[in-house]
């Protein structure tokens, strides 16, 4: 699949580590509070939604939750150290999410996705 357009954005507000890609559309943040990495994909849901992840070496689904902003988004989050998110910062070129009523994002592995994910660690 074609990839989306649109660029990776790097920000540290408040101290949370945000990259976001093609204006929000899609998004990595660190609650390094917690530990933990969202990923979400704005728009709205009624509830939860299941989120698929797709990598070069990966694929899984993760239950996403819908959050009423602004903006509005569905998100799922993982351990910091999970190797799912070490799967999309290294994936060949770019990885897809994809969630039920929502349109798919096929980003690229850029180095603010993998930034993030290392301010979590």
């Amino acid at each position: 699949m074609p990839a989306t357009a649109g660029i990776w954005t790097w920000s540290n507000a408040g101290g949370v580590s945000r990259a976001n890609f093609a204006g929000g559309l899609l998004s990595l943040s660190c609650d390094k509070a917690s530990g933990l990495v969202a990923i979400a994909l704005r728009g709205e849901a009624a509830g939860p939604v299941p989120l698929t992840v797709h990598t070069a070496s990966q694929r899984r689904t993760l239950n996403a939750q819908p959050y009423s902003g602004p903006p509005a988004v569905v998100a799922a989050s993982l351990a910091a150290h999970d190797d799912l998110l070490d799967a999309v910062a290294f994936s060949r070129g770019r990885f897809a999410v994809e969630a039920i009523g929502f349109a798919p994002v096929y980003a690229p592995s850029w180095p603010e996705v993998s930034r993030v994910i290392e301010d979590c660690r």
